[in-house]
């Protein structure tokens, strides 16, 4: 299967006449392909920086923020799951939660990655939300190719043409990003309608806007040159324009609005091209412009980014450290960029990045410095000035004169510690407390103990402010006074809705550790298992339907497979992910150095049996805990029947506690008839009641 580049590549003009925005009706058969072709470790490579641990690999969970891994992708069943938050499903359900699309959509956007075919017919169902959004990607992709087309051959985009070969990008850079020219006279608009796309779709993508005067739309970018923003998969998410008339009083660069498939806060301009090169390099470099990561890139310094012009975001810190931890910052030295500088590197010291910070000769830029000095002058300049926060604070401080007055002093030193009290862990916030000791020490004469006491002051502060803010949260809205403004404008729905989230209650063992037995020991299993439980025992909605479906799909004669649960709908997939994939696991190594292959459990069938007496005991104990409720209301005559319900639980429930999980359950004629269930294997020890 010929695998499609994420970047953007003129030859994807194609027949766009006659163009209708439809879904794709996808038969299971198409979606088996799909599936097939799709590499789960490669899709999920987008989002998350993976390493190969064991059969699998392992990275920072793209649902949460964690420091330590605990996401894991295992490529032969083409499942995910993140032991610390829970999520886990296939190719698809991964793809419709990074980028917040239909299930419909996410089988369209793999066909498109892979090259394969889908056919272009309605689907019954689909929501308002899907179809713009779709609506939108499609108006986003015609608007990135015409305005690539624009910069190719109109004669009105000389100027445009003209710009870019003075500030010496050639056409493969031009290509590469995609880079285009906005005609005036709301050229786009009239193209669009010529093809058949809907003013609605251009106007959610902010390509259009809705005149003044009432008559009509005219076009977002007019006399521009144009770079398109993509997201981490290469798709088209929105524009930034920058103008060619320097005289001309209005913006020089403006940007999409935030539309369904743009946040800008989660955006960063160029890490579709960069990400694999910072796995690579290991770490990410952060410029501030547009022009900036072009032209590295064209001096192939590649693992380079800007923040999409806005000031850096949690959002954009948490996109990199997907691809890796260490980040080298560059700004401009005014005093915007400096400030802006500072702001960044707190924020990515919160959210746990090595931060380095790096200062070009006074008057360059990254554009300008690469252009005239090369590649390898970049780098060596960065290998020798590109330093850790504290050293890079306290040495500008001392060029600036900062060092030379107690208050100046003790200012700055406040200031680094400040920062340090944004790192999340202890042991690297006691690092860089010493590591900032040594490099004041000749001016503070002292010891380190004082610099750990301000940071504790800090910290405490910091923490008693949180605990404020914490409690503030919790405490139900108050009603504002009579003919003051109603309660809507105090509080905002969403944070309402938020303050009432339960949490979610985890599968109970026993639960998912059947289902994973009935799937992987088969037929003979299957009959033991559910001669002795039934889907009244158990707990979980979803691990009882799994039960259901597996049950029914044995009386019919059917086999139930982990690979039948991998192909169906949501949310069995996901499931199977639950069932099957462990956190923690013993290696095959070691299970041979000790005699033995290893499987999770020593016997099957003991396995099983520990399992059914956990499903039996939480469902008696639940039947008690009704009755016991029940009781409280019931009438006189029902009470006595109650009772005797109760007291027949009571018993169940203390005759199962006495016995042992063997005891209870007779052994299958199977597990005679098969010596080979108690061979000596190397036992992992089930969690549950037995």
């Amino acid at each position: 299967m010929v695998h499609i580049s994420p970047q953007f590549n003129p030859n994807l003009f194609v027949a766009l006449s006659a163009f209708r925005y439809h879904f794709s009706m996808i038969t299971d058969d198409k979606k088996e392909e799909i599936r097939m072709a799709a590499d789960i470790v490669e899709v999920v490579g987008d989002y998350v920086k993976l390493k190969k641990s064991g059969s699998g690999f392992t990275g920072l969970c793209p649902f949460h923020n964690e420091k330590t891994p605990s996401f894991h992708v295992t490529p032969k069943l083409g499942i995910y799951k993140c032991f610390g938050c829970g999520e886990s499903g296939d190719v698809f359900s991964f793809v419709m939660a990074q980028e917040g699309i239909s299930f419909p959509e996410s089988l369209r956007t793999l066909a498109d990655r892979y090259g394969i075919d889908i056919p272009d017919e309605h689907v019954e169902g689909e929501d308002e939300r899907t179809r713009q959004r779709e609506g939108i990607f499609h108006a986003l992709k015609f608007a990135g190719l015409f305005f690539y087309r624009q910069l190719l051959e109109a004669d009105e985009a000389e100027k445009a043409r003209n710009y870019l070969e003075k500030r010496g990008y050639d056409k493969k850079i031009w290509r590469t990003f995609g880079l285009g020219y906005a005609p005036q006279h709301d050229a786009l608009l009239k193209a669009a309608q010529k093809e058949g796309i809907g003013e609605e779709y251009l106007a959610g993508a902010d390509l259009i806007k809705p005149s003044t005067r009432g008559d009509g739309y005219y076009d977002t970018f007019r006399d521009r040159l144009m770079f398109p923003i993509f997201n981490p998969s290469g798709k088209v998410i929105a524009f930034a324009g920058r103008i060619l008339n320097e005289n001309k009083k209005t913006a020089k660069y403006i940007n999409s609005a935030q539309t369904l498939v743009y946040n800008k806060s989660e955006v960063v301009y160029g890490v579709n091209f960069a990400r694999n090169e910072i796995r690579k390099e290991e770490e990410v470099i952060l410029v501030e412009g547009y022009t900036d990561v072009i032209s590295m890139n064209q001096h192939e310094v590649k693992n380079v980014v800007a923040s999409s012009g806005t000031s850096l975001t949690a959002g954009q810190i948490n996109i990199l450290q997907r691809y890796g931890n260490r980040i080298i910052m560059i700004y401009d030295a005014d005093s915007a960029g400096q400030t802006a500088m500072v702001r960044g590197m707190d924020i990515a010291l919160e959210q746990g990045m090595d931060v380095k910070l790096m200062e070009l000769p006074e008057g360059e830029d990254p554009d300008s410095f690469i252009k005239q000095f090369g590649k390898e002058s970049f780098l060596d300049l960065k290998k020798k000035t590109a330093e850790d926060f504290v050293t890079f604070i306290i040495q500008k401080a001392e060029k600036e004169g900062k060092m030379e007055s107690p208050a100046d002093r003790s200012s700055t030193i406040k200031q680094i510690l400040e920062s340090i009290a944004l790192i999340p862990g202890e042991l690297d916030r006691q690092v860089y407390v010493q590591h900032l000791h040594q490099k004041t020490q000749v001016y503070r004469k002292g010891s380190d103990r004082e610099l750990f006491q301000q940071l504790g002051l800090i910290l405490s502060e910091r923490k008693r402010q949180e605990a404020f803010r914490s409690r503030r949260a919790t405490q139900p809205p108050q009603a504002p006074p009579a003919g003051s403004i109603p309660v809507g404008d105090y509080y905002d729905g969403d944070e309402r809705r938020e303050a009432n989230i339960k949490p979610v209650k985890k599968k109970p063992h026993y639960e998912k550790e059947v289902i994973r037995l009935l799937l992987q020991y088969g037929e003979k299993m299957r009959e033991f298992i559910g001669q002795n439980i039934g889907k009244d025992h158990f707990e979980d909605d979803d691990i009882r339907s799994f039960f259901i479906d597996i049950m029914e799909r044995h009386q019919k004669g059917e086999e139930a497979l982990k690979e039948h649960y991998i192909n169906r709908e949501a949310p069995f997939p996901t499931l199977l992910g639950d069932v099957l994939l462990e956190r923690y696991s013993v290696s095959e190594g070691l299970a041979k150095r000790v005699g033995g292959e290893y499987r999770r459990d020593k016997n099957p069938v003991r396995t099983a049996k520990s399992c059914m007496k956990s499903l039996r005991l939480t469902f008696c104990e639940r039947k008690r805990q009704e009755v016991t409720e029940k009781l409280k209301t019931a009438e006189q005559g029902q009470k006595i029947k109650l009772i005797e319900l109760l007291t027949k639980l009571q018993k169940e429930i203390s005759r199962m506690e006495q016995m042992s999980s063997d005891e209870l359950f007779d052994d299958p004629e199977f597990a005679r008839d098969e010596p080979q269930l108690g061979t000596k294997t190397f036992e992992y020890k089930m969690k549950g009641k037995d």
